[in-house]
């Protein structure tokens, strides 16, 4: 049910990242030259990139470039929940955060680049909607590296959360969680790391303690700090024609990359790269302590 690449399989330091980036994060056309792109960033740390989704009745992990070609809008948006249906009904299925880490548990891939982290929407008082990414990240022992969690959320009551499930949120080079898109503005991370080196060594000292998972948030490196008035507006257009669930994050992604004349466009096709580039070069500061 699982298949295995043989550079991935043979590889001491590998990144997984997922395809929903691929298929549904981007405009047509544009998701599969941004997954390259985060492969090459993989290689360029020292590392392996393993792209993980669900073909032909298989979970691959780490798909080819032809095969990721196979990743368009109309492949199914597989979380935890939804892989063994997908491979059973041999579906195209492009892997969140979540469904991503549920295959690193499977296989013991311990780093992950990905755009941002799902967690606890905005409106969660009246209409609980929480992503599976959160129970994942807390059962996988996978270090994910992303540019905080994703901007539509409600990120304090996301950050609450990760500490109630034992999650440490570290901050590369930063004290506050990044907000995806701003640099600054989140709640306080759990501590700050000053090097790969450094958030290896914590992995490494977590998971001997028994822990699971870490949040490792990069902040970007172009800051749009005036994002937010449109991330409310493109989320009351989205509750305005009945958007919900799985289809929310897409719809938010499309109408900020609209409004903002491709800023938002720019800013998130480099931060998944950028992040992929972390991810890689803390995989190889663990496997190099290793020896």
């Amino acid at each position: 049910m699982i298949r295995i690449s043989d550079e991935v399989r043979e590889a001491r330091a590998v990144v997984a990242l997922e395809t929903t980036l691929i298929a549904h994060g981007f405009p047509p056309g544009e998701g599969v030259a941004v997954g390259l792109e985060s492969e090459q960033r993989v290689r360029a740390g020292g590392a392996v990139p393993a792209t993980i989704g669900v073909l032909d009745g298989e979970i691959v992990v780490g798909l080819t470039a032809t095969e990721l070609e196979r990743f368009g809008a109309d492949a199914r948006k597989i979380g935890p929940r939804d892989l063994a249906a997908c491979v059973a009904q041999r579906a195209t299925g492009a892997t969140t955060v979540g469904g991503t880490l549920a295959v690193c548990r499977a296989v013991d891939i311990r780093f992950m680049g990905t755009g941002g982290l799902g967690g606890v929407h905005r409106g969660w008082v009246e209409h609980v909607d929480v992503s599976a990414d959160l129970p994942e990240v807390a059962r996988s022992r996978t270090l994910v590296v992303s540019a905080g969690v994703k901007s539509l959320l409600d990120v304090p009551a996301t950050a609450e959360l990760l500490e109630t499930l034992g999650v440490p949120v570290l901050g590369f080079r930063t004290d506050e969680l990044p907000l995806f898109y701003a640099a600054r503005g989140g709640p306080r991370v759990s501590a700050r790391v000053e090097s790969a080196q450094e958030a290896a060594a914590i992995a490494r000292a977590h998971w001997s303690l028994e822990g699971h998972g870490l949040l490792l948030g990069r902040p970007p490196d172009e800051s749009l700090d005036e994002v937010e008035p449109l991330i409310e507006e493109a989320l009351r257009s989205a509750a305005a024609e009945r958007v919900h669930g799985q289809q929310v994050t897409p719809f938010v992604l499309s109408f900020l990359h609209e409004r903002s004349g491709g800023q938002t466009l720019r800013a998130n096709r480099e931060l998944v790269a950028a992040n992929a580039r972390l991810a890689a070069e803390t995989a190889v500061a663990y496997a190099d302590a290793d020896g």
